[in-house]
Order: C-alpha cells, then structure tokens, then sequence
C-alpha cells in the first residue's frame, strides 16, 4: 500500500486519503467503461491507499452506485463512501421527502447501510436549503448518514446550511482552470471549517499534458455538447495554456497531472481532489502528487500562470450554468 497522506474533511468530518476518486468516468461518461476492468480498478484504488470513493445516484442513473456496491460487499470497512442525490433539472428533488427515498434508494444499489458522507447534488431553488440540510440530518441521526456535504453552493447558501447541521464538505470544480472558489466560498468554508472536495482537478483531462490536439479528446463530440470549454476555439487556446505546466512539470521530473494535482494539494490540508481514471496507470502515477513537495515559488508561479477565468468557455451548458448556487 502506498503512503499517501490523509486528511480531514473539515472540523467534523471523516479522515480520508488526500487523494480521493471521482468514480463517474466509470459510467460511460467519457467514454466506454468495461465493468470487469471497473471492478478490478476500484479494488486497486484501495491496494494503492485511495480509500476516499465518490459517486452519484445520477452517473449512468444507478450503475455507477451497483459497480461501487460490488467492491463494498467485499471491502466495506476500508472505504469512505461518497454519494450525492438532487443533481436533476426538475424542481422539488430537494424535499424532505425526496431526501429520504433518495437515499434509501442509493442504499440499496449500493449494497451497504450506511454512506459515510451524502451530498446534495445541486441547489433545489423551490425549496429552502434549510428543509433539505434538516432531513439530511434525520438521516444522520438514524445512523444512514456519517457526515453531510453540498455541492456547488454558494457561500451565503453554506453559511445558512451550516446554521441548521455541521456540513463536513463542500464540492466544486477546482483546478488550476477553474478557481471561481478562492474569492468567497473558501475563505467562508474555511471560516467555518468545512472542507473542500475538488471535483475535475485536471480540467476534465486538458491539463494532464495528454490533450495536445483536439484529435486527441476521445468521445469529443459527447464532451462539446456537455462543456463548453471542449469546444474548438475554446479547446485550443486551452490546450495551449497547459503549455507551460508541462514544461515546469518536465523540470521537476513531474507529469503536467501530477504537477496540477500537487498544486492543489498545497493550497491548504481542508482541499481533497477526486480526479477520476479509467486507466489504473494514471492513478498510480496520481498517487505520486499526494507525496510531492512543491517548493511555495513553484505553487507561486503556476497561480500567476493560470489567473482565476485563464481557462476558455463556460463551465457547463447555459441550463447546468443555472443549476449552479452562485
């Protein structure tokens, strides 16, 4: 097993490796996925020291919760298990009601009685914050639940969570091209010790130095009507602002991944990213940025490099920009 570092999650939350994994790609999302090599890669996820898993009832609606299941009928005890609810266009889904059959639903493709930490996906607009965190915390109350989580909120919406149960984290997109977050939500989520899950950390695959063309996207039609940011003009200017991380990475006997990951490693203990790989190479070569030490001019730098709004391109569609708490 590898030595990777852990990390809290906040001042209440669970200890987790500081390197996580955003399960999702495992549902097709990217591209094709073969359940067997699925469950071979989860259950190597925990050989290396990953224990931290996140996924979601809405990746490949339920599968992705049935792969995870078979490794925890196995392997339960060595995984801190992350699922969300609410991430549809409709109204309503965070209703105290929905609250509970969501989750009771995720429960059973999961295979387990107990999700360590459970997120609401996205903002529910018709229904108070306050009637969804208040049934989430019946949830922990009944033992369901360890730790309770959001997801693309915005400060003000986390400081009224906050009121009504301890959140343990928050989920954004977070990476060297997207750091919308650093001028309120995380100076406020470290004001009240919430941590930060960082969802896309390599920029949905642009900044692992692999992109160098658009040929090189694979299911790159799928990605343009889903993010913008793949599509052509805004693609290839940011496939070339990763120029320049790749050559730092080079000189520090890195790969533009592992450069990127550390970067976001270093911003502070509360930050946990979750990239996601289909491939068990890449994640053995993340592993590595759990352990790298960057010196504070490197970590300097690259934020000169990639300013808050470098990167090209929405990061969703206009109708998942309005889904967004912001």
């Amino acid at each position: 097993m590898s030595d990777i570092p852990r990390r809290r999650l906040g001042s209440t939350g669970p200890e987790v490796s500081a390197l996580g994994y955003g399960a999702m790609g495992l549902s097709g999302v990217y591209g094709s996925a073969d359940d067997a090599e699925s469950g071979r890669l989860l259950h190597q996820l925990l050989d290396l020291g990953i224990d931290f898993l996140d996924t979601a009832d809405v990746y490949g609606q339920g599968h992705n919760e049935r792969l995870i299941g078979g490794l925890l009928a196995q392997r339960r005890d060595e995984v801190v298990l992350a699922t969300k609810f609410g991430a549809g266009a409709e109204s309503g889904l965070g209703r105290p009601d929905n609250v509970r059959t969501s989750l009771d639903a995720s429960l059973r493709r999961l295979g387990t009685d107990h999700v360590d930490l459970y997120y609401l996906h996205r903002l529910d607009p018709t229904t108070p914050i306050e009637d969804t965190v208040g049934a989430m915390a019946e949830l922990v109350r009944a033992g369901k639940v360890g730790h309770l989580g959001l997801s693309e909120v915005s400060a003000a919406t986390l400081r009224r969570a906050q009121q009504v149960h301890p959140i343990s984290a928050v989920q954004q997109e977070y990476s060297l091209f997207t750091r919308d977050l650093e001028a309120d939500l995380l100076p406020t989520a470290r004001e009240l010790g919430v941590g930060v899950v960082a969802y896309s950390p390599l920029g949905r695959g642009v900044l692992t130095g692999a992109i160098r063309d658009i040929a090189d996207v694979e299911n790159l039609d799928e990605r343009r009507t889903r993010y913008p940011r793949f599509e052509e003009e805004s693609l290839r200017h940011n496939i070339e602002l990763t120029r320049p991380l790749r050559e730092r990475a080079d000189a520090l006997g890195l790969t533009p991944a592992q450069l990127a990951l550390a970067w976001l490693l270093a911003q502070g203990q509360d930050v946990v990213p979750i990239p996601g790989s289909r491939r068990i190479g890449n994640v053995e070569a993340n592993v590595r940025a759990a352990t790298a030490e960057l010196d504070p001019a490197v970590v300097a730098e690259l934020a000169e490099l990639f300013p808050a709004g470098a990167a090209s391109g929405e990061r969703y569609t206009p109708a998942g920009m309005a889904r967004l708490d912001r």
